[in-house]
Formats: C-alpha cells, structure tokens, sequence
C-alpha cells in the first residue's frame, strides 16, 4: 500500500490542530532539561501501522530527540504494510539528513516491510530483519485501491527471475507510468546511496516483488539478521556507517535502550490519518 496522493482536508485541519500539542516527548521517555548529552544511548522507536502524517511525525521527532542527546544510534522497529508517499519522503529526508545513524529493524518474526516500508529500509544506514519477516511489494497504488495495470504477480518473485518478468515499460494510464516510474528512480537513487541491490529495489516497485530476510541477506538487500533488539545491538558494535559529514564507528557493546512512546495524541491521530 504505498500511496501517492494528497492527505485529505480532514487530516490536514487534525495535523495543524494536533502536531503544535506533540512538540514534548511522553513523560519518562526522554531525559530531563538540561541532561548532559548520552552517547551510550541507543533511541528505538516503533512503528507498526500504515505509514502517515502522525506515524511519520512519531519518527521524526524521535529521530530529533536523538540528535538532542548525542545518542548513539537510532533503531526502528518496523512492521507496516506501506502508507503515504508524503509522509515516507518525509522520514527518508530525515533519515539522509540524520547525523545519528538510523538503523530500520524489521521485527518481530511475522512482520514485514511492505511497500514504503522497503523504502525506509533501503534508505536506512544499516538494514535489518528478523528471521520470518518480508520486504518487497512496493508498487504505488492510488488511494481506493485500483493498482497499475500490468504491473505483474504479486507474489514472492524467485530469486535473479525479475529479469525475465520484467516488462519494457509498465501499463496503463500516464498517470500509474509516472507514478511507477517515479518510485523506480526513487528507490534506485537509495540503492545506490547505500549499496544496496538495486535489481530487486526495482522489481519489488515494477512487478511488486517479494523476499523473505534470508533472500533478502543473501542478495545483500539487508545488512545483517537478528532475532531481537539485544541481538541487533551486540552484531552492530564495530559497524561503520556513512553520516552526511563523516564515517562512524559503532559502539554498541552496553548500550542504554531508550524508548520513545508515542503519546496519546499521536496514537488518536495515527488512528484518525490511517490510510
């Protein structure tokens, strides 16, 4: 489900009511004023709903909140079935813009990364997944879910098969080839930003391709699996990533996790904005 077009007025009225009032972190979650920066901390924030305008939001200021207190890293937990184009472009500029590095983490086993999940994900500094977790599905679909003509199977595609499925150009309107088009150039600019795969970036967009974490390592679409947050954390120390102004070193070993709540504010809204 990754959508591209406008969030309706509602949800616009609700945001500009509602966001002024979420500028402060839920009570317990972020230390008090005047805290000395925390360079042994580690931020993780979840997400497991559709991607939107109070979803997107929750991350952002978490992300904010880390750049604050020096933390170390940020971890996303993600499940998601996809969302809003606007509301993804918003959390993938913050994340090339991140001066702390921004670890997506599918989880737990059973969750996926779908549609502009792999977005995040591929524009993520490091990748990750749980075992039993997928990415891929990422065509855009307008809102009422009619999807692009001809934009072929839409289940798991077999490893190196996106080749021979592929079509020379996709179907149907102007529209659905612009808007596929579009997140084709998209996903591709992350791939290579980062290293990552670009043949599946562009048949999980094209032909709405799948892979499971195991495929997904093996092809170097992800960086590492691991079972939990513990895990993730002891197989990062010593990683280093690629900051907008310099190359770090990961020191992940002890790390204090913080977790940033999402207030109830945010929780109305997200349910309020669902796409």
């Amino acid at each position: 489900m990754f959508l591209g077009v406008c969030r309706p007025v509602l949800t616009t009225l609700l945001l500009a009511a509602a966001l002024p009032a979420m500028s402060a972190p839920t009570p317990g979650s972020a230390p008090m004023a005047g805290a000395a920066p925390v360079a042994s901390t580690a931020v993780l924030v979840e997400i497991r709903d559709a991607i939107g305008p109070a979803t997107g939001d929750h991350f952002l200021r978490a992300l904010e909140h880390a750049e604050e207190i020096h933390a170390q890293l940020l971890v996303l937990v993600l499940d998601t079935p996809g969302g809003l184009d606007a509301a993804m472009r918003d959390m993938i500029q913050g994340i090339l813009a991140s001066s702390v590095p921004v670890v997506t983490f599918v989880a737990p086993s059973g969750a996926r990364a779908a549609s502009a999940g792999t977005f995040i994900l591929y524009a993520s500094h490091i990748a990750a997944m749980a075992p039993g977790t997928n990415l891929g599905a990422a065509t855009p679909i307008p809102i009422g879910g009619a999807e692009p003509a001809g934009d072929g199977d839409k289940g798991a595609t077999p490893p190196g098969k996106e080749d021979a499925n592929r079509k020379e150009a996709p179907a149907g309107s102007a529209s659905d080839r612009k808007a596929v088009n579009d997140a084709i150039a998209y996903i591709r600019s992350l791939a290579d930003l980062r290293g990552r795969e670009v043949q599946f970036a562009e048949a999980a967009v094209r032909e709405a391709a799948s892979l499971p974490a195991q495929q997904a390592l093996e092809r170097k679409v992800i960086d590492l699996m691991a079972a939990d947050v513990p895990e993730l954390l002891t197989l990062l120390d010593g990683r280093e990533v690629k900051l907008p102004h310099e190359t770090r070193t990961l020191r992940t070993a002890g790390l204090i996790v913080e977790r940033f709540e999402m207030d109830w504010r945010t929780s109305l809204l997200a349910v309020l904005t669902n796409p």
